[in-house]
């Protein structure tokens, strides 16, 4: 046992989220102590997480939503946040801190400044977030998912991958069933979050094939809650077998079985389908900051991983055209699925690894 001690700071969506905990998992394989610094939505993505994870919820907020009064409250909730995780690193100083994005890694990371603790920072992205673009000079480095990543002069970028859980690592390349007259999967998802475009259009173009493709679907749509209801009728009318739910705790599995994978371009999910190996059309969210989602499929399409649809683009018969050219072309889906597996760094979790335990060598403040 190692005896060191990591602190992981992570923000609200799966897809800070998801590598944190593949993080976190390898080093308490490691034998490191590891506490994850999150928020109360972060905390609805920690069931995945090792029971032996310390789980701390921080006080942060965020100058970008809520109106007035909101962001005037937002400068003291961050710096008391800030305050109060210095006071508990004063008190039980990690060995490294690393933040992965979000307005929620601010105080953990802002104390590991104060206190000049090793620290570094993970970017899933080609475009750095706000936070992270915030302390990427004031870190070891930056760890970056995406490839070449925009980083502001003076910072260390490192590329890494993105690492993925040890559920998605378990399927690793499983054996692709290209479409066939047999049973087939489609996964629709939207992200940690769902994506109401997509429980809007999906639907209705999946109902739109050929029956001899139709036939034999069955369908695991990711929609939100408030959506559930309506795309499960939606399903039932057109007569497809679909399983309709907020989250799906299990999409490893549902990727690995699935023929097609139709989703937006966040960087995890981009993660998912390169370690899996699985034919794509994507849809960047459009409205992502400095639209880093379409980066993020660009390089799944330059390889012929993935079909992308901008979203401005997006309708059922633009859809259903791009599907019925993928599930009636058994070999085009499997050089899909194939170009989706060589484009993935399955060790990305050993590059962070590395990076860190090294981060852990040091004992001097960084500039």
């Amino acid at each position: 046992m190692s005896g060191r001690y990591l602190v992981i700071a992570a923000g609200g969506t799966g897809g800070h989220m998801f590598p944190a905990q593949a993080l976190a998992e390898a080093m308490l394989n490691r034998g490191w102590r590891v506490r994850l610094s999150t928020d109360d939505r972060g905390a609805r993505y920690t069931g995945g997480f090792p029971h032996t994870t310390e789980i701390v919820k921080v006080s942060s907020a965020t100058f970008a939503r809520g109106g007035i009064a909101a962001k005037a409250v937002a400068g003291p909730k961050i710096a008391a946040g800030v305050l109060s995780a210095a006071w508990e690193m004063w008190r039980d100083r990690p060995d490294v801190v690393v933040g992965f994005g979000g307005y929620p890694t601010i105080p953990a990371l802002g104390a590991a400044v104060m206190l000049g603790i090793p620290r570094m920072i993970h970017e899933q992205n080609g475009v750095l977030g706000r936070v992270n673009r915030l302390f990427a000079t004031r870190v070891a480095c930056v760890a970056c998912g995406t490839w070449p990543t925009d980083l502001p002069e003076g910072t260390n970028g490192i590329h890494v991958g993105n690492p993925v859980r040890r559920a998605v690592l378990e399927r690793a390349g499983a054996p692709y069933i290209p479409p066939g007259d047999y049973p087939m999967s489609i996964l629709v998802m939207g992200g940690s979050q769902g994506a109401r475009i997509l429980s809007d259009v999906a639907p209705a173009a999946i109902a739109d094939l050929p029956e001899e493709i139709r036939r034999h679907l069955r369908v695991s749509h990711q929609a939100r809650p408030e959506d559930v209801d309506r795309v499960t009728a939606a399903y039932a009318r057109a007569g497809i077998d679909a399983d309709v739910q907020p989250f799906f705790h299990d999409v490893p599995a549902r990727m690995a079985e699935a023929q097609l994978v139709i989703s937006r371009a966040g960087a995890s999910s981009i993660a998912d389908l390169t370690v899996i190996g699985r034919p794509s059309i994507l849809i960047p969210y459009a409205a992502a900051a400095a639209d880093h989602q379409t980066a993020n499929a660009r390089g799944l399409v330059q390889v012929e991983a993935a079909i992308m649809i901008p979203e401005n683009a997006l309708d059922a018969a633009t859809l259903t055209a791009q599907m019925a050219a993928i599930l009636t072309n058994p070999q085009a889906a499997i050089h899909m699925a194939h170009a989706a597996l060589a484009a993935g760094m399955p060790d990305a979790t050993e590059r962070l690894v590395a990076l860190v335990e090294e981060l852990a060598e040091t004992d001097k403040e960084q500039p």
